[in-house]
């Protein structure tokens, strides 16, 4: 991985959100390509469960400023950043006190998921490349970690198709076991066509279950890693449809040699 330039974009991420496997791979994953000499950057949601002071996470003037319009609303950008001390890895947060103030981090203190999940996911993916381009970084693969991420594929391929400065870049999904019960709202699909995106190519989310977000991300994507050893079979059946490399679950002990051999040699091929 020396010299590579990967893009971690993940839903949850240690130490600031609990651990979980997708909080832990998403912050396993870039300390091992860090650690062979891969240039990374990270980027999640600033949830208002998020200990700012504790983490020392500070407002990064020069990226932050910018309206992004979602389903026709303005609604201002502002990026954060931290550090992992230890791994000297560096976060970015994106924020909009609409959309993430809030203390829960997907859903309510009576456990029913925010209705504006949809938006929040829409605005998450503008938001991470809007900044990016703001850092002129050109990287040279995108990977997607956790369902609040999901949409990123998407984007990318359509909504900035013309984007030169990913104009090369591989995008890697890892697919998890359930990451929510229910549906996200009923209007979801709508508000994606807003930005100009064919109804066609996006009728997975008429419902949009957790099933349906991780197919749009997948379809999107050029490579696939199988994260958890159980994914449901309506998961597992699309994506053996899907004319592209798969890597199948490894264990946490294994996951550097995979991953780093699973990039190398099917992603960047």
């Amino acid at each position: 991985m020396n010299g590579k330039k990967i893009l971690f974009v993940s839903s949850e991420l240690v130490p600031y959100l609990p651990e979980n496997q997708v909080s832990l791979m998403s912050y396993e994953a870039p300390r091992m390509v860090n650690s062979n000499g891969g240039q990374i950057r990270i980027f999640m949601p600033r949830y208002g469960n998020i200990n700012e002071r504790r983490h020392q996470l500070h407002e990064v003037i020069r990226l932050s400023g910018m309206n992004l319009v979602i389903n026709d609303m303005d609604m201002p950008l502002i990026i954060k950043v931290a550090s992992i001390p230890r791994e000297r890895i560096q976060v970015y947060f994106i924020d909009n006190e609409e959309y993430f103030k809030r203390k829960g981090t997907f859903v309510d203190k009576d456990g029913n998921l925010f209705q504006d999940n949809d938006e929040r996911a829409i605005f998450f993916a503008k938001g991470v490349v809007e900044t990016v381009k703001k850092l002129n970084w050109s990287p040279d693969i995108i990977h997607v970690h956790g369902w609040m991420a999901s949409l990123l594929p998407l984007y990318l391929r359509e909504y900035y198709a013309d984007e030169p400065i990913f104009a090369d870049s591989k995008i890697v999904t890892s697919v998890y076991d359930k990451g929510f019960d229910g549906e996200l709202d009923s209007k979801m699909q709508d508000k994606v066509a807003f930005d100009g995106i064919e109804g066609s190519k996006i009728t997975s989310l008429n419902t949009p279950d957790y099933n349906n977000l991780l197919k749009v991300a997948v379809d999107y994507s050029d490579a696939i890693i199988l994260a958890s050893e159980e994914i449901s079979e309506d998961l597992t059946e699309h994506i053996s449809n899907l004319d592209k490399p798969v890597l199948p679950y490894v264990t946490f002990q294994e996951a550097e040699e995979a991953y780093s051999n699973f990039y190398n040699t099917q992603v960047l091929k």
